[in-house]
């Protein structure tokens, strides 16, 4: 199942707003430049504690998506975490999560 944010993560990618891969998302939050961050839910445990703390700690957004559709939207294999860089692109992935979960 796709959300409504799998057409925006492609964009995102060709655009270079966001940042794929678990370590260099947690750099993107520590830095101030992440304005949102993806959990795929098939990340370990470890994995999603790791960024799930550095968000909360940051005040950072995070969003959980169906296994394997950060991987699917953004065409590269096995990519668990995504941070979105602050701008309109991140504000509209935003919006259209949040009204996802309502």
């Amino acid at each position: 199942m796709m959300t409504p944010v799998s057409g925006l993560m492609g964009l995102a990618s060709r655009s270079g707003q966001i940042i794929l891969g678990a370590e260099l998302t947690l750099q993107e939050i520590r830095s101030g430049r992440a304005g949102l961050v993806l959990l795929d839910e098939g990340a370990s445990e470890g994995t999603k504690k790791k960024i799930l703390d550095a968000c909360a700690y940051r005040g950072v957004p995070a969003h959980m998506l169906p296994a394997g559709e950060i991987s699917r939207a953004c065409g590269k294999e096995d990519r668990m975490a995504a941070a979105v860089k602050k701008g309109k692109l991140c504000s509209r992935m935003a919006e259209l999560l949040s009204n996802a979960e309502a």
